[in-house]
């Protein structure tokens, strides 16, 4: 398939599959007596990152994992960066107290560890086992938080049926993960085509192109009002990105870190977060969404310098 192709029918997958993952999120967490939010962080990011570790098994496979570890830090960058500034931009989103407490911290610190453990110049499997272990904690505590919601809420009457909510959810994320890899894989022939090498091509044409189920996710529960939905889609897949699918292409192989570029993604990833990070009320204004936009200009045009510089020498 044309790779111009494939992006246009990437993008329209998009739409649709947003639209209908949306409405199932919200009547899957009436049915089963959960906030929106919870939905978001587990099922609609693991859903969404779905393009990302395709690309990470397959990458990690065929001895090229730099592709992988760019792609998880990069589309860590756009998912902050530019898909909640883009929605930031459009209105204020109010965060859940317990996104605050317990999502929020965990995307802060996987810059910093993951920065910590490529000092020695490779991702090795056991890194990859002990994010594993990061992962899992966090988990835990949102089936805690799961649990206690269940045993708080009141089940609402009136709610979608169970099985249309399912079908929809299950429609919705076929499609956001169809929608994924078609970008995925136009973007990526275009990239080449241009002579850009493994991680410029991960850390930006690809992390944008695995990036677009958030994007639809978080713009579409934006216009239905449920920002609880695409903030948490958000925060879980930047989760997901940094501390399972990199652990999981680790594990496949080791992966060798050039310190530069690892370290360029990792600082605007945590500067994007801490620029997030909400007020006491819980409140985050637009002006953070123009401030993101911004960042994200300075992050290509570094990247692409760096680029352009390094291919010079």
């Amino acid at each position: 398939m044309n790779e111009y192709c494939a992006l246009v029918l990437g993008v329209v997958c998009a739409g649709v599959g947003g639209e209908l993952f949306v409405r199932g999120a919200v009547g899957l967490a009436s049915w089963a007596r959960v906030s929106p939010g919870i939905i978001g962080v587990t099922v609609a990011a693991f859903a969404t990152s779905s393009p990302e570790l395709s690309v990470a098994v397959n990458a990690a496979l065929a001895g090229k994992p730099q592709i992988t570890l760019g792609d998880a830090l990069g589309s860590n960058v756009v998912n902050i960066a530019l898909i909640l500034a883009l929605a930031l931009v459009i209105s204020g989103i109010k965060s859940p107290r317990d996104s605050i407490k317990r999502d929020f911290p965990v995307a802060l610190l996987i810059p910093l560890i993951t920065g910590v453990l490529c000092l020695d110049g490779e991702l090795s499997r056991f890194d990859g086992v002990m994010m594993l272990g990061m992962f899992f904690i966090w988990l835990a505590a949102v089936i805690i938080e799961v649990r206690s919601q269940r045993s708080t809420v009141v089940k609402v009457l009136g709610a979608q049926r169970g099985w249309l909510t399912v079908l929809s959810c299950v429609a919705g994320l076929a499609a956001l993960a169809a929608a994924g890899n078609l970008i995925v894989a136009g973007a990526r022939g275009i990239a080449i085509s241009f002579g850009l090498d493994e991680f410029v091509i991960g850390a930006t044409i690809v992390a944008v192109g695995t990036s677009m189920p958030e994007l639809a996710t978080t713009l579409i529960a934006k216009f239905r009002g449920h920002d609880d939905v695409g903030l948490g889609t958000i925060l879980g897949s930047n989760i997901y990105n940094g501390i399972f699918i990199i652990a999981v292409a680790a594990i496949i192989t080791p992966i060798p870190v050039v310190w530069r570029e690892v370290a360029t993604a990792l600082a605007f990833g945590f500067a994007a977060l801490a620029l997030t990070y909400p007020a006491r009320d819980g409140f985050i204004g637009r002006r953070r969404g123009v401030s993101l936009l911004a960042l994200y200009a300075v992050y290509l045009t570094f990247i692409l310098k760096h680029r352009a510089g390094s291919g010079l020498g």
